[in-house]
């Protein structure tokens, strides 16, 4: 359904399947009979967005109401924006061809901080002013959702209006709020009033920000009636929950090109690191007569051989023998494959590996995060050596001789001797198999270390952490790279310039707003690709702004000072998040959510696994 100008150009550009629309299971519908359209943007290539579950659930959701039609737009890769931008063809929407600029809603999913020069560049693209006090009719209206909408402030002067939290129920409220306002003819300003009195919708341009002397946010305050503080949405009964009996399948080979079926919400192990385990509580688990049946109903119509079990932590359903068991009933007899995309060190069993029928006996990947007891207990990863030799050592004797293991370098209180305990824990790993009279026989073992630079994030308990430095970093990452005791060892870690930039978003304020667009202005796209992203020119931006992003990467924050997302509300108490901090700081680990309630504060949402615990 691409533009008809296009035909010559794909014929010249990287992947044109990328470009065409037309997929088995894409919606099209009689333009006559839709009242809302809606543009769903992936800010990232074709093959990064088709892999990605929220926009098949929203895709799918939005769709089923029969005068509501949503479409997927993803960004074009290089060589395709220039060939757009030579030929004045504006971004359009895969279903129908259309361009974006013909659209209602303009939905970003923001799964990324680097990501956001590609929304930018995204409008830019369509026609679409930038800025929302610029777009004045009631059409064109920007959203947000996804994990970084947990700090949209960077964002805010070029969005309408964000999503938090669950977006099946909350999209479509508002979806529906637009169509009632277009009927009565209301003024893009009342339809955003009112929209902000949806339970889960912010909306930026309600809510005036003032600035202490020294840079830090002295106050966020409500106008025309709007929330001092605004709730995310939770959809607590899964099973319940719209999910999707197809989604389109893509013309070309994707990141994950396989179902992905999802299990469970949330996360039980409080992980002072990881975001996501805090922003989506509580915990709650999928019911697993619903996982079979759409399962079922995804293979019929996709033609997919493999289900991945998704969630932040699969291995920790709590029957997940019981739900292997009865996917098995089916899967077997049609070569349907399972697989776990998560595992933890303290839940693998050579058993449990031997169901999954998709994993290759080549490769095992598991994310200690710290190579020394200590840290792992700062960041509450309760996971203990011991038990991380002892699941390799099975691993080896039942044939497995390759292992992955992820860490993080520059977390709070880390020395370098810390560091350097992620070699000692590797070499151990490779000390294991040579050790293991069981091995396989005739191969060597090869252990990959990955160490990925530490970003703090909202909404845990490190967001007060100031990261190290770019010049620290580099520091342990040249120890890493200089003390490798063994051939059998091979290091890799991420580039400390994009770490810092992400850092600097993730616990931005609306003054960043104007590095953004000093960005877009001057090309910014694709930041999260090494072969696009200019780290001298976004220093520039900075300076020409006359902002300091260390400011913003490099601080420890006081205990009481405001944040940029202190009026948005997550379920997780702020005094629990520093409770934990200091925690942290002292070594002391937290149990899981099964063993004990931290009482976080997701109790409020009366439902999943604070419920049964109480």
């Amino acid at each position: 359904m691409y533009p008809k100008e296009l035909e010559k150009v794909l014929l010249n550009v990287q992947k044109p399947g990328r470009y065409v629309g037309g997929e088995i299971n894409s919606v099209v519908k009689d333009k006559s009979d839709v009242e809302v359209r809606f543009a769903f943007c992936f800010p990232d290539t074709y093959e990064i967005g088709m892999s990605h579950l929220g926009i098949k659930i929203l895709y799918g959701a939005m769709n089923q109401v029969p005068y509501f039609w949503c479409e997927r737009v993803f960004a074009p890769w290089v060589d395709m924006e220039q060939r757009m931008r030579e030929g004045g063809v504006p971004l359009y929407a895969l279903e129908s061809g259309d361009p974006v600029a013909d659209f209602d809603f303009i939905g970003f999913t923001l799964q990324y901080e680097l990501s956001y020069t590609n929304v930018l560049n995204m409008l830019q693209l369509a026609g679409i002013p930038l800025r929302a006090a610029d777009r004045h009719d009631l059409f064109h209206i920007v959203a947000g959702g996804g994990p970084c909408a947990c700090n949209p402030e960077p964002l805010a002067d070029f969005f309408d209006l964000f999503f938090l939290g669950d977006g099946e129920e909350v999209d479509l409220e508002v979806m529906e709020l637009y169509r009632q306002c277009k009927k009565e003819g209301a003024t893009k300003a009342e339809f955003l009033r009112r929209a902000a009195q949806v339970p889960g919708v912010y909306v930026p341009s309600l809510y005036e920000v003032e600035y202490h002397d020294d840079g830090t946010v002295k106050s966020y305050t409500p106008k025309e009636g709007a929330h001092a503080r605004v709730e995310k949405r939770v959809v607590l009964d899964l099973d319940k929950a719209y999910y999707p009996k197809s989604f389109p399948v893509p013309m070309i080979e994707v990141v994950h090109d396989r179902i992905a079926e999802e299990v469970l919400r949330g996360c039980i192990r409080g992980c002072r690191f990881c975001q996501a385990g805090f922003l989506y509580r509580p915990f709650r688990e999928k019911g697993i007569a619903a996982i079979d049946r759409q399962c079922r109903d995804l293979c019929a119509s996709t033609g997919y051989d493999e289900i991945s079990l998704s969630s932040l932590s699969t291995s920790d359903y709590s029957r997940l023998n019981q739900l292997i068991d009865t996917l098995h009933q089916w899967t077997e007899g049609e070569k349907v494959s399972l697989s776990l995309p998560s595992l933890r060190v303290d839940n693998f069993s050579p058993a449990l590996m031997e169901r999954i029928n998709s994993v290759r006996k080549s490769g095992l990947t598991f994310a200690p995060e710290a190579g020394s007891q200590r840290m792992r207990d700062v960041i509450n990863k309760n996971v203990e050596e011991a038990e991380l030799l002892h699941t390799v050592d099975v691993a080896f004797t039942e044939g497995w001789n390759r292992v992955k293991l992820y860490f993080m370098i520059g977390l709070p209180t880390e020395t370098e001797e810390d560091v350097l305990a992620i070699l000692d824990l590797g070499k151990k790993v490779v000390d294991t198999f040579y050790q293991n009279k069981e091995k396989p026989k005739g191969k060597g073992v090869e252990v990959a270390l990955s160490a990925a630079a530490f970003v703090p994030k909202p909404f845990t308990p490190f967001q007060w952490f100031g990261q190290d430095t770019m010049e620290q970093l580099r520091q342990k990452q040249r120890a890493l790279k200089g003390n490798i005791p063994s051939r059998r060892l091979t290091v890799n870690y991420h580039d400390a310039q994009t770490s810092f930039l992400e850092a600097v978003f993730a616990r931005g304020d609306r003054r960043l707003g104007a590095v953004l667009e000093k960005g877009a202005a001057w090309g910014f796209h694709f930041d999260g690709w090494a072969d696009c992203f200019d780290f001298d020119k976004w220093m520039e931006a900075f300076a020409a702004c006359g902002l300091d992003p260390a400011f913003y990467a490099n601080r420890t924050r006081e205990k009481d000072e405001v944040f940029p997302w202190d009026h948005l509300d997550y379920g997780i108490r702020k005094e629990f998040l520093w409770e934990e901090w200091e925690r942290a700081q002292n070594a002391q680990t937290t149990p899981n959510c099964r063993e004990a309630c931290s009482h976080c504060g997701a109790a409020c949402y009366k439902g999943g696994i604070c419920v049964a615990k109480r």
